[in-house]
């Protein structure tokens, strides 16, 4: 193996000049392969050499045959790395008596991504025996920020620690050469083998299940948990969590938006942002059904034909639809498991099997999926239910040429041009590119960004491949000009599809802000009608409002969303039990207070709601004691009935609030308070409850 030199630091063109010399043939590996031993000259680990097997004796073998522990010393972490999810560093030395899985990865990659359900898996099997820890080498320029990555680690509710790699000296040291790579080491700290590509889980499973048993046996175990202090602590609930994608519909008077980390979908009032329908549970699954009963799992492109919605559900590997009159939601096509094959095979619906479907395109009865997980745009025919590749042989590259010998890489968003092209946002080569949708020998092709490898990425005006944009997830046509999510870039950038000019319209550095200069956070989504550009500002976890006139930005206050909550059997808010209080029979003082912390507010634009319920009898409470107004005012007084006896009061709470400075960002905490009470004939003070919102962690606001 060639060892891999990193520099010693990767700035923006420098990683565009020396990715491809340092990471040779480095790609997303969608292959499943095997656990092998690892073969390091950086390191000095060096697998078994033919000769060397030859000349050991059956008695050996036979030994090797029983002990899956390695035999050479894993290299530590270099120091002043930035580490998430713990508090501190951590070190191989302290990790002895655990079995420990290095995942390099890159978030940008649909395969790392594949892989992440599998180690979860393992981290659920193997609680207080497994270690894993994510090693981040970034591909691109944006995701080398710390902060971007806590911002990935909450999307994808990473609970493993993560070291950021940005300057490669991890991915140097263990000679790594592919996204993903993981590399397991024993509880003694010898490194047992390496895997590139999909399939963590059935290929580590076995080999981690003999390293516990081993290990257990020699009492060299050690189970103490690892103390880790996550990312996702002290986070505030958003009504949005990770949008990635929005379509609206004017003529109907909605917006819907995949609210992907909630894995559900939103339908609002397109004028006022009142929740009108949620379409899933907020849990992630596969399940058909009522709107309330349904499950998605990570949904993001949408596309509408009349009233049925169609959704790509990414990580139920599916198409779903929404019958937006009965509330009902179905699968199209998908098993809800991914491809067995590489690529997918074609067939009928609803039983092939998909990989990863990102985003939706439709025309006439023709469903356009970009199926980013295998580098494919897809055709399913409605009428029929015929499913079939259209562009993109499955190897992720850059080649144009027939649709189906032509490379794709990860295509994530898709717009069909009055000039019968389907442009696609192609992220993982930076570029937008375009797909022939007749003639005797439709092509695919290139309109701006890099045309030539995968490494071709920048912030850079220009025209065709002068122009480089950094990972685009979202692309719409308003017949005339393209306009791009250029999302690692946080930008809105404009493409002349005649010329190829690629213009940077609106953003700057990540961040947030309204008005006429307006910034963005990673926005992955967008749709354009009646002179309105809507964003889906996925990292900022709200929907963005673009005249498309004037560029003035606001942002849409989503609310409502308290009324798709789970009925109160099905409570999923925190519960207080408040501390027990007393109180005489007879009309009485009831007090509520509710306390923002410091540097927020309640939010004057959505509406908090409080209501009142007794257990055993021990007050009446008027049904007008339940409010909802926005930017309330506390504390608030009531004048209530109180009876002898003991039970409780409850309130339940939907609080909407916000930064002072950053109204239109919706936070949002439902709680629950419980009151023990104790109605007695002698005199009793006043009964209050009193609840201090926690201050957020929101280190970007």
């Amino acid at each position: 193996m060639l060892a891999v030199i990193a520099p010693s630091k990767i700035s923006g063109m420098d990683r565009r000049l020396l990715l491809p010399l340092l990471l040779l043939l480095t790609a997303c590996a969608p292959t499943v392969g095997e656990l092998v031993d690892p073969v390091d000259t950086a390191v000095g680990i060096v697998g078994p050499d033919a000769s060397d097997t030859a000349a050991s004796s059956r008695e050996e073998a036979a030994a090797e045959e029983l002990s899956r522990a390695g035999s050479v010393p894993a290299p530590e972490f270099p120091d002043g790395l930035d580490w998430l999810n713990t508090e501190q560093p951590l070190s191989l030395a302290e990790l002895r008596g655990k079995v420990v899985l290095l995942d390099f990865w890159t978030y940008g990659c649909i395969n790392c991504m594949h892989n992440f359900p599998g180690l979860k898996q393992l981290e659920a099997e193997y609680p207080d025996e497994l270690v894993v820890i994510g090693v981040h080498s970034a591909k691109f320029e944006n995701e080398g920020d710390t902060d971007n990555i806590r911002q990935i680690i909450l999307r994808y509710d990473l609970e493993h620690p993560v070291v950021n790699d940005n300057e490669f000296l991890v991915w140097n040291t263990w000679g790594v050469r592919a996204w993903p790579t993981l590399v397991l080491i024993d509880p003694r700290g010898n490194v047992v083998g390496r895997h590139s590509g999909e399939g963590v889980y059935p290929v580590l499973k076995p080999v981690i299940e003999s390293l516990v048993n081993e290990f257990d046996e020699l009492r060299l175990l050690d189970r103490t948990p690892l103390k880790l202090r996550l990312e996702k602590e002290g986070r505030p609930s958003t009504v949005l969590s990770f949008p990635g994608k929005v379509l609206a519909d004017p003529e109907a008077g909605r917006l819907f938006v995949a609210d992907t980390n909630h894995h559900r979908i939103i339908q609002a009032d397109i004028n006022t942002g009142q929740v009108q329908a949620v379409f899933g549970t907020g849990a992630p699954g596969l399940m058909n059904g009522a709107a309330a009963q349904a499950q998605f799992n990570n949904p993001q492109g949408m596309a509408l034909a009349g009233d049925t919605l169609y959704v790509a559900d990414v990580d139920n590997h599916a198409i779903r639809s929404i019958d937006l009159i009965s509330g009902r939601v179905d699968t199209v096509v998908g098993t809800g498991n991914q491809a067995s094959r590489y690529p997918p095979v074609a067939g009928v619906a609803p039983e092939v099997e998909l990989n990863s479907p990102w985003d939706l395109a439709l025309a006439g009865d023709d469903l356009y999926i970009a199926m980013a997980g295998s580098h494919q745009i897809w055709q399913l025919g409605l009428d029929d239910g015929i499913l079939e590749p259209l562009a993109g042989s499955g190897r992720e590259g850059t080649l144009n040429g027939p649709r189906a010998g032509a490379e794709l890489a990860q295509p994530s968003g898709l717009a069909l041009g009055p000039d019968n092209r389907l442009y696609f946002a192609d992220s993982e080569s930076s570029s937008i590119r375009w797909v022939e949708l007749a003639g005797n020998s439709p092509l695919v092709g290139s309109l701006a960004g890099g045309d030539q490898t995968l490494f071709q990425f920048g912030d850079v005006d220009g025209v065709g491949s002068g122009a480089l944009l950094q990972h685009p997830l979202g692309i719409v046509s308003d017949g005339q000009l393209i306009y791009v999510a250029d999302t690692y870039n946080n930008k809105i950038k404009r493409i002349d599809p005649a010329s190829g000019e690629v213009k940077t319209w609106l953003g700057e550095d990540y961040g947030w802000r309204d008005g006429e200069q307006p910034l963005f956070y990673e926005p992955g989504g967008l749709d354009l009608v009646e002179g309105v550009l809507w964003v889906a500002d996925t990292n900022n976890h709200v929907i963005r409002r673009v005249d498309l006139d004037t560029g003035l930005t606001s942002t849409l206050v989503l609310s409502g969303i308290e009324a798709f909550m789970p009925a109160a059997n099905d409570y999923q808010g925190t519960v207080l039990v408040l501390e027990p209080a007393t109180a005489a029979g007879g009309t009485g003082t009831l007090l509520i207070n509710v306390q923002t912390p410091q540097g927020y507010k309640f939010n004057d634009l959505a509406p908090t709601s409080i209501s009142w319920s007794v257990e055993g009898n021990v007050a009446r409470i008027p049904i007008e004691f339940n409010v909802t107004m926005p930017d309330p005012t506390f504390p608030m007084e009531f004048e209530v009935e109180f009876i002898e006896g003991s039970g409780a009061l409850i309130v339940d709470l939907n609080l909407y609030y916000c930064g002072t400075e950053t109204q239109a960002l919706c936070l949002f905490d439902q709680v629950r308070l419980e009151l023990p009470l104790v109605v007695g004939s002698g005199p009793g003070a006043a009964v209050g409850l009193t609840y201090q919102i926690p201050k957020p962690n929101l280190p970007n606001y």
